[in-house]
């Protein structure tokens, strides 16, 4: 699908020129600052030099002190506690995190983690169960339970208390536990309210280092779980998540627990220094596909281990799982693709939902992203399973996804999630009408911009601008993601250089990709690569032919040379 180019929010020049001359930076790179920002010297020395002074205090949480005594004293009445949660990426690190530091100090101490296909997702009355015939007097509720309500009411029956460690966004009224810990809350005093849930487990250990006076470096040591979580996660890069996340990719990068140096080696990708996509595309799917194809437990078992011998088993597992996921994800979204096509109406709906009988639960999400891909539309998918439909939503752009179904909530058993993501359940005989109401909600309130898919360009450059000094400041600007986006420049009217250095290239016929050197007005030069774009190369070899490039700038290491190249996003052919 063709993409529109949209220019970030043209700002000030003064405010550009004020902020370039007090940090001593050129006017471009100051531009870039304010876009995500950063209008100060004080606010720009933390974005390029990210540490542990910048995290916030743990006890301005509200509930943390709570929390933190009635952990402290199930600690020391050796009272045995259950730390539970998701079966996703954020869920098993969190708990893995919690588990992992609590066991150190004390013994008394169990996981679980739900099954996605006979409980589902959040706190389950089996879930309970386990905890009170395991007994346990308290569970720890990571990366769930904030709408968790009726369960919470049914362990306070059986005398077992609640801490709840969440960031999805609170129902009308918070669970009756004994601390909730989530910044969504409309009370909310925490400064920040986009950590992962395993960001919110790791400033729960946080507040009780600080009260038992516990060296911090002991919880660091599990902090490339909290780098996993943030990128998997996809919540904002900036604050404290931009702080865990950087100060994980370092211990990824030197000394990573053995389940994710397992982890490395069977994505391939050991001896790369490891970026936030290598977390989102390579480790955080393998995890994912534990609980998705099988039980999040294995990820779990993966992530706790110390030994390595051992995790390099349970990463060979869970990469198994990985590759029936795939499988499964890639026939499930061929079926899904086929039923949209055979739909006489499917070109004039402004939405996307679909179902099928028997598709496995645990890639229904991955499909909707799949399908947001060919038609670039709000979308659910659901699976039909002994009568009832069980499915998950994408959105697209910035479009609230949790807002569209949550207008659409009285004909849904259960629902739960964020903007971009979430999980919902309901009667088949319900189906089509929240369908067309969800429809319905899409027409009215989705954006013109909204139904394209575009690419944020910080600005248009010339080739020249590009040097080691200018990417040197781009790698400052890591690590990327959500709301610190990795920069992306256009080049407008270049041509094809006429070298013979054009090619397509790639390892399958027909060659997929396109390698190219370009040559802009002013007479610079640069090369490129553009995967998937082979589809390019007859229009740009003609040199009477000039295009516009959109791309990243990135640095290609060929035979121990480093050379910065143009990672090519988007080609728009000049129609004149």
């Amino acid at each position: 699908m063709e993409k529109t180019w949209k220019l970030r929010k043209e700002i000030d020049k003064e405010k550009i020129e004020k902020l370039a001359k007090e940090i001593g930076i050129k006017n471009h790179l100051a531009e870039m600052l304010i876009a995500r920002g950063i209008d100060n010297y004080v606010d720009a020395k933390k974005f390029f030099n990210p540490n542990l002074g910048h995290l916030h205090n743990p006890f301005l949480f509200n509930d943390m002190q709570k929390a933190v005594d009635r952990l402290t004293k199930a600690i020391d009445n050796k009272e045995r506690i259950l730390i539970y949660g998701d079966y996703d990426v954020d869920g098993t690190t969190s708990v893995a995190l919690v588990y992992s530091f609590l066991k150190e100090i004390h013994s008394n101490i169990d996981y679980y983690i739900p099954d996605r296909y006979t409980e589902g997702y959040g706190v389950s009355f089996k879930g309970v169960d386990y905890a009170f015939n395991s007994g346990c007097t308290l569970i720890i509720a990571l990366d769930c339970g904030i709408k968790d309500n009726s369960r919470v009411d049914y362990a306070n029956y059986k005398k077992i208390d609640f801490i709840i460690c969440d960031h999805h966004t609170p129902g009308t009224d918070l669970p009756k536990a004994v601390a909730v810990l989530d910044a969504k809350r409309t009370d909310n005093t925490y400064p920040f309210n986009e950590l992962s849930g395993c960001g919110v487990g790791f400033k729960f250990m946080q507040a009780l280092c600080e009260s038992k006076k516990i060296p911090l470096y002991k919880l660091l040591h599990y902090v490339d779980l909290v780098a996993v979580s943030v990128a998997s996660d996809i919540v904002p890069i900036r604050d404290e998540n931009r702080v865990l996340e950087h100060i994980g990719l370092k211990k990824l990068n030197t000394n990573p627990l053995p389940a994710f140096k397992a982890l490395i080696k069977e994505a391939g990708i050991f001896g790369k220094k490891l970026e936030i996509d290598d977390l989102l595309f390579q480790i955080g799917p393998r995890i994912n596909a534990a609980g998705r194809m099988k039980s999040g437990k294995d990820a779990v078992k993966l992530l706790i281990t110390n030994n390595e011998t051992e995790a390099e088993n349970f990463a060979k597992l869970i990469s198994e799982y990985n590759n029936q996921r795939k499988n499964n994800d890639k026939n499930i979204t061929e079926a899904a693709l086929k039923i949209l096509a055979n739909d006489p109406q499917n070109s004039t709906k402004k939405a996307t939902v679909v179902w099928g009988e028997n598709w496995h639960k645990g890639v229904v999400g991955i499909v909707a992203s799949r399908l947001t891909e060919t038609y670039y539309r709000p979308t659910i998918v659901f699976t039909k399973i002994d009568g009832h439909l069980t499915g998950s939503a994408r959105s697209v752009g910035d479009f609230n996804i949790y807002d569209a179904i949550n207008s659409c909530n009285k004909y849904l058993d259960a629902f739960g999630g964020h903007a971009f993501a979430a999980g919902l359940n309901l009667k088949e005989e319900n189906y089509e009408i929240f369908a067309n109401d969800f429809e319905k909600y899409v027409v009215q309130n989705i954006k013109p911009y909204q139904t394209k898919p575009f690419l944020e360009i910080e600005q248009y450059i010339n080739l020249g601008m590009i040097d080691q000094k200018f990417y040197n400041t781009l790698k400052r600007f890591e690590p990327c993601g959500p709301d610190n986006p990795q920069p992306i420049f256009a080049t407008k009217n270049v041509k094809e250089r006429g070298l013979g250095n054009t090619k397509k290239v790639g390892k399958t016929e027909p060659k997929e990709h396109l390698k190219l050197e370009i040559i802009d007005e002013f007479g610079n030069t640069m090369q490129g690569i553009g995967f998937g774009m082979a589809k390019y190369y007859e229009q740009i070899i003609d040199p009477k032919v000039r295009f516009d490039v959109c791309y990243r700038i990135t640095e290609n290491e060929f035979k121990g040379k480093k050379t910065l190249q143009l990672f090519i996003l988007d080609i728009h052919i000049n129609k004149n």
